[in-house]
């Protein structure tokens, strides 16, 4: 019998890197748009709106698998809290500092396994609580300030994103069962409704002033980027092992957090090295129990 070939061995693992560079890229545009006038939260609902009308013109059932399957709205709204937040925070944010706060799975995935799994916490869930809060800790540390708290709009979008992030990942889990189609759908709903009802309600202001070549072909780029980098996702993780797949995924802080400092939009400190670190610490000893789970 024949051996896989390199090539294809590679190949999921390559499509979860390019998943990885998108997001961990995508700051360079939303922060773009946003200096032409357009508001990150416009900026999320048009790019998830061009992909739901895409998914639903290639898969047109995904609307009525949704409509059987209505528990899925929560879905959609843990989805859609997800990205505007993230897409929001790194557009006025220090990107490093956004990106890792955003990662502390290990600290929100804990309390959400218990409640929605009824997976109890381990002792080495305990320890990675331990690290994640000890990295938070640090991250948001500022010289002066008393204690260790949000300090900004950016900070607590990252946090709620996060946590929304880990909450989207748990009801992934839970409702496995139910149609792709109608998961996929919700999660595109999601990041149209979520970001257009909120820009709406706080009055995030119309299309920008600027030239339409100015800013359009950078939603367009956009949109296309994530949805090749969700098709790369679907590839790879129905590839590879879980922990695989998380561990590679990790790689967005690296590329977020590499890109942002050589093209200054970050300027960490120690301390945000250090609590960064504790922080991918708990976030890869949390893949290695997948592992053994």
């Amino acid at each position: 019998m024949s051996q896989p070939s390199a090539a294809g061995n590679a190949a999921p693992a390559l499509a979860l890197l390019f998943n990885a560079l998108v997001w961990g890229l995508s700051w360079v545009a939303f922060k773009a748009l946003n200096g032409v006038g357009l508001h990150p939260l416009w900026t999320t609902a048009m790019v998830y709106g061009g992909g739901l009308l895409i998914l639903l013109l290639w898969r047109p059932q995904g609307l009525r698998d949704l409509v059987r399957h209505p528990h899925l709205l929560l879905l959609a709204l843990a989805a859609g809290m997800t990205n505007l937040s993230f897409n929001w925070s790194v557009t006025i944010g220090d990107v490093v500092r956004v990106v890792l706060l955003f990662y502390l799975m290990p600290l929100w995935s804990v309390g959400l396994a218990w409640w929605l799994l009824g997976e109890r916490p381990t002792a080495a869930a305990a320890v990675r609580l331990g690290l994640a809060l000890a990295g938070v800790m640090l991250v948001l540390y500022r010289p002066g300030a008393v204690g260790a708290t949000p300090t900004g709009l950016a900070d607590a979008l990252a946090l709620l994103g996060g946590f929304c992030f880990a909450l989207t990942n748990a009801l992934l889990r839970r409702w496995r069962d139910t149609p792709q189609t109608a998961r996929a759908t919700a999660m595109f709903l999601g990041g149209v409704g979520t970001s257009s009802a909120l820009a709406l309600l706080i009055g995030a202001g119309a299309m920008p002033q600027a030239p339409l070549g100015s800013w359009l072909p950078w939603v367009l780029a956009l949109t296309a980027a994530f949805l090749c980098g969700n098709l790369a996702l679907q590839y790879g993780a129905a590839r590879l092992p879980a922990q695989t797949t998380s561990l590679i995924m990790l790689s967005e802080v690296v590329f977020a957090s590499v890109s942002a400092v050589l093209l200054g939009a970050a300027h960490p400190g120690a301390a945000t090295w250090a609590g960064g670190a504790l922080i991918m610490t708990a976030a890869f000893l949390a893949v290695i129990r997948q592992r053994t789970a």
